[in-house]
């Protein structure tokens, strides 16, 4: 037996849709769709969006994402104009001991570290 993935699942915030778009304009793309329940996945990067509010568990949950390079990664949040366009906050990328990062804080409060 073997451990295949994990794919946790993410609370929506107060509008579904809206976050539904926000990941797809960040560059996932929907595996499937259950109507309250949408897998998405990126380079094999996957998770599951929940139609479910709850902002003190959402801005208490933080999710590490290893991804190949932060300052791409900003530079194509920025270009996008996700921010204005989504209402979502982005850290620059910054150097940690564990590596370089950009935070996402998405539209349910959720705390995205993608590190390089």
């Amino acid at each position: 037996m073997t451990f295949l993935s994990l794919e946790p699942f993410i609370p929506s915030g107060t509008d579904f849709n809206k976050a539904r778009q926000f990941f797809q304009a960040l560059g996932f793309t929907i595996n499937w769709d259950v109507g309250d329940y949408v897998g998405f996945e990126r380079d094999g990067c996957k998770f599951i969006l929940q139609n479910y509010t709850n902002a003190e568990f959402a801005e208490n949950l933080m999710l590490n994402v290893r991804i190949s390079n932060a300052d791409e990664f900003w530079q194509e949040i920025t270009e996008k104009q996700l921010p204005e366009t989504f209402g979502i906050r982005v850290s620059k990328p910054t150097d940690q001991p564990y590596g370089r990062e950009v935070n996402v804080i998405d539209l349910a409060g959720v705390c995205w570290h993608f590190v390089s």
